[in-house]
């Protein structure tokens, strides 16, 4: 009824001016109207004729104007805070009742996004596309990010110390590293940052198995520094009581070497079946690190200055130093209080110096402090041979609780016990010791067989044999795949596809592998079954669940790392990088700090020339990756699994790309 009434207003009758009382009958009547109009339409004067208000008030039309224009902002203003309102009241009710559901389709959300983005950026772009990054400095050649910051042994991951973005080149007179095993014996002068001098330079056994030969340095087999490092092995083993040299069956399997030299000890062992992780602190020049991962053989930058190794606590069955330059007097001991963490009970540290060996006052006061430190942490002296001492880890956790009042450091509390600590400040307390995983090394499965864990061994990680039997079915299946596409021809334009017939690579094409998100650790179980002649460094994102103890525990090595810093390793260090699902996980970080290409030009820098990636995330987050190794200038190709699967493979191959010569 608003609607006539309003129309009815707005329509008024002329009248002549020289009839007054009819003029004033009609004001009378049109006010009497006016007046029940304003009472059930309040506003309706808003919507009156001009050309009525013009007969009556010269300025009337002006100030209805401004009135209207008042209205219609108040009521805009209504709208749009009832409709803030109204989202609001949703919000806390989809968050109440629905939270759930919500969280479930986070990750779901974040991949559309990034399609839509990639979608959005690849229009954007046109025929452009992405600006290639460009190559570092010739000075970047063996650049180490969170190393390469201070003269401090310290890693330092902090502003200041982050990672370069541009692409890494190898040195003018690189060359692509021989096969295994003969790239154990002989690496490529050129390859490693090293003077002749260094290689000439006396030290320990293992270095001293050096020789130049033109462009190569050669650690010869049949040298007589060899016999030295078999008879060294031979007389560890007589002073931990092994017979015939079989450290597997006394509970041994992996070793960590501090300070391995050039991992001629490591590489002797393997022979024997054991695992040995070399550690050394960064080195501009001569390092042993790099050194060792350009032989083939598992190692990575770290140091025992300030901060724990990003190992689980009873990590490791050996622990050696052959003159690694540690002086584990110092601290007060608290060094060695490290190497008992990590230290696997019924473990051996094995210590080789001139100290223990001591004839002046001084080293003599040092030796005395490690050896009743050593006792006073619950350690057995086995044997004691020239410069070499070996120790015995407790298997008894009452023989801390047993000591007198003040010997020793005491037992970690429950607040300061992390299993997994990822570079954590140095703790003068005995770690592990409450841990379900306390189980002495010779109560263990040996090896082989302990790669493959019983039921009630894998109860003890919280998992169940099913979806660890499913997952290694499912990875045994994968590296098939993997290795028949590991061919330039993936690349042409009709790409191998899983299953071809064509001819699959050597055994030995690959040495070097990453994992970067290694969960329960079936590719690298995988891969040894399938013979491959391969290592591989798995590695745990901090930003996922925790099972670096596990396949630690089954004989693999592996390390604990947060993909948004750089990988504690020197430049063009790995045949092969796998990231299983790394992407999903870290876009679920909700605060990553890092992007997808930072990670991914982390990844150039740690794979050699020729290299491989093979990259297994869902359709979205692929495609993300797809397209930006346009800018890494790599070789990709997208394969799909399965055709039921929401997943893809992305297959990528580094160029190798030499610096011009000046």
């Amino acid at each position: 009824m608003s609607m006539p009434l309003q129309r009815g207003v707005s329509g008024g009758v002329r009248v002549s001016d020289s009839s007054d009382d009819l003029r004033d009958s009609q004001m009378k009547d049109k006010s009497e109207k006016e007046g029940h109009l304003t009472l059930r339409f309040p506003f309706a004067f808003l919507f009156t004729s001009n050309s009525n208000t013009q007969s009556t008030d010269p300025y009337s039309a002006r100030t209805r104007h401004r009135l209207m224009l008042l209205f219609l902002k108040i009521s805009l203003v209504l709208i749009v805070v009832l409709a803030l309102a109204g989202s609001f009241w949703w919000t806390i009710s989809i968050s109440t009742t629905s939270r759930g559901h919500v969280y479930h389709n986070y990750r779901r959300l974040q991949e559309q996004l990034v399609s839509d983005l990639l979608d959005i950026g690849e229009i954007s772009a046109g025929p452009t596309r992405w600006k290639e990054l460009e190559y570092c400095s010739v000075d970047s050649e063996n650049y180490v990010p969170c190393f390469n910051v201070s003269k401090s042994l310290d890693r330092f991951c902090g502003p200041g110390g982050s990672r370069q973005e541009c692409l890494v080149l190898p040195p003018v007179d690189y060359k692509v590293p021989l096969r295994w095993p003969t790239g154990k014996d002989v690496i490529w002068y050129h390859n490693v940052k090293i003077t002749a001098d260094e290689v000439l330079t006396s030290g320990s056994i293992n270095k001293r198995m050096m020789m130049m030969d033109d462009d190569q340095i050669s650690f010869r087999s049949a040298s007589p520094m060899f016999d030295e490092v078999e008879d060294y092995s031979h007389q560890i083993a007589q002073m931990i009581g092994i017979k015939n040299d079989n450290f597997i069956e006394a509970g041994v399997r992996t070793i960590l070497d501090i300070g391995c030299g050039y991992g001629s000890f490591g590489a002797h062992l393997l022979s024997k079946q054991l695992l040995t992780m070399c550690i050394a602190n960064y080195e501009a020049s001569g390092s042993q690190v790099q050194l060792t991962l350009e032989r083939g053989l598992p190692a990575m930058i770290a140091s025992f200055v300030s901060t724990q190794l990003p190992y689980p606590s009873l990590s490791f069955d050996m622990l050696h130093c052959s003159t690694c330059g540690i002086d584990w007097d110092q601290k007060d001991g608290l060094l060695l209080v490290e190497v008992d963490r990590v230290l696997k009970p019924g473990g051996y540290f094995v210590w080789t110096s001139p100290l223990t060996n001591a004839r002046n006052k001084e080293d003599i006061k040092r030796w005395n402090f490690v050896h009743d430190f050593a006792e006073s942490i619950c350690w057995t002296l086995l044997s004691q041979q020239d410069k070499t001492v070996v120790w015995k880890k407790t298997v008894k956790t009452k023989c801390y609780s047993s000591r007198k009042p003040g010997v020793g450091p005491s037992v970690c509390s429950k607040g300061h016990e992390v299993e997994s600590p990822y570079y954590r400040p140095l703790q003068m307390c005995l770690g592990g010791t409450r841990s379900r995983r306390w189980i002495p090394i010779e109560g263990r499965t040996r090896w082989p067989s302990r790669s493959n864990m019983n039921k009630t061994e894998l109860s003890l990680y919280g998992l169940h044999p099913e979806e660890v039997g499913e997952d290694a079915a499912n990875w045994k299946a994968n590296v098939r795949d993997y290795w028949s596409l590991l061919s330039p021809l993936i690349f042409s334009d009709h790409p191998k596809r899983p299953g071809d017939e064509d001819p699959s690579p050597p055994y030995n094409m690959l040495r070097n592998v990453l994992d970067m998100n290694a969960q329960y650790g079936g590719l690298n179980a995988a891969l040894l079954e399938a013979k491959k002649s391969v290592w591989v460094m798995n590695v745990v994102p901090t930003a996922g669940p925790n099972h670096l103890p596990m396949f630690l525990d089954r004989g693999f090595v592996g390390v604990l790392h947060d993909w948004c810093e750089a990988f504690p390793t020197y430049p063009r260090t790995y045949d092969l990088v796998h990231a299983d699902n790394l992407l999903s996980l870290q876009t679920s970080q909700r605060r990553s700090s890092c992007s997808l290409l930072q990670i991914l030009t982390e990844v150039d820098r740690l794979l050699r020339p020729e290299g491989w990636v093979i990259i297994r995330d869902t359709v979205q987050l692929v495609e993300a990756a797809r397209a930006l190794t346009t800018q890494l200038k790599w070789e990709a190709r997208v394969i799909e699994v399965e055709s039921s699967s929401d997943q893809r493979l992305l297959i990528c191959q580094k160029p190798f790309t030499k610096r011009q010569s000046i």
